[in-house]
């Protein structure tokens, strides 16, 4: 069985304040985008579990790839649940992870991979395990990873993990243009170093204005901070500005960002001019999200 990640981008990310259980109180949307891992899971016919990566590369921290995690958690809910007999629930598998989506890079490509993994197996298996297992199963992995579960923009609250859907056509007029610098940012550290504070506008009102209003008022609040260590990040959104863009953001902590255009984007100037950085033209039609 075959399935394709896709990435995300933020619409606005505001920090509104730090938790109990050690995360942050955010506000965002997380909007798909069409850039994509893959993943195949097949039974193994030699009886041995065995997992594959290519592609891209991964930093690596030491920790086991999310999507072994994945596995493993699934089949600790589903035998606790008693949805599965004790014995285990799936068969040694074959897995390939062919890496497309920037690791480390603000697009939520290892959240979706993670989430992706738990439908595969869901189905693989033929569990039919219901929505709300699989997202506090995909809850327990990652923050972000319940969003991926499903192909719709939604905002984000709580420690990004309560969804709430959004008109899914607020981009489809428009296009995208991404731009990658070589860089990596750990999610972790950018958190452990923002300050949180309260927005001066609601998400949502901004949002429900046309995308040139956006500039200025729907902030990532990881900017300033990753600017400071990163001045290239700053160039990329000030040249998308400078290129037509109505809007440009950083997505996630970085080092990701895009612009939106109405009509196509000049990609090839922009890539003239960052040679080193990795540019990709998508749209904002969900619709075309596979």
């Amino acid at each position: 069985m075959l399935l394709f990640p896709f990435a995300k981008i933020n619409l606005g990310l505001n920090v509104t304040g730090r938790r109990e259980d050690g995360y942050h109180e955010v506000d965002t949307v997380l909007f798909p985008v069409g850039l994509y891992d893959a993943l195949e899971a097949v039974p193994a016919p030699d009886g041995k579990m065995r997992f594959a990566q290519s592609g891209l590369e991964i930093p690596g921290n030491g920790r086991p790839n999310l999507c072994l995690q994945a596995l493993e958690l699934l089949q600790d809910e589903v035998r606790a649940s008693n949805i599965a007999p004790s014995k285990a629930v799936l068969p040694p598998l074959h897995i390939h992870l062919h890496k497309g989506i920037p690791a480390a890079s603000g697009l939520g490509g290892g959240s979706s991979d993670t989430a992706h993994m738990l439908l595969l197996l869901d189905r693989l298996a033929g569990l039919n395990l219901s929505r709300e297992l699989l997202e506090s199963i995909a809850r327990q992995l990652g923050s972000d990873c319940p969003f991926f579960l499903q192909k719709h923009p939604m905002r984000a609250t709580a420690r990004g993990d309560r969804l709430h859907p959004i008109d899914p056509d607020i981009l489809s007029p428009h296009q995208l243009l991404l731009i990658v610098p070589p860089l990596t940012m750990d999610t972790a550290t950018a958190y452990s170093r923002i300050r949180p504070e309260k927005p001066s506008e609601p998400l949502p009102s901004i949002l429900s204005e046309p995308v040139s209003a956006w500039q200025g008022r729907l902030r990532n609040r990881f900017e300033n901070l990753v600017f400071a260590l990163h001045p290239e990040v700053k160039n990329i959104k000030t040249a998308l500005l400078k290129a037509g863009a109505l809007y440009a953001s950083m997505s996630g902590s970085g080092p990701s960002v895009y612009g939106i255009f109405e009509g196509r984007p000049p990609a090839s100037r922009l890539r003239e001019e960052f040679p080193r950085c990795s540019i990709y033209e998508l749209t904002g039609d969900v619709s075309k999200i596979h």
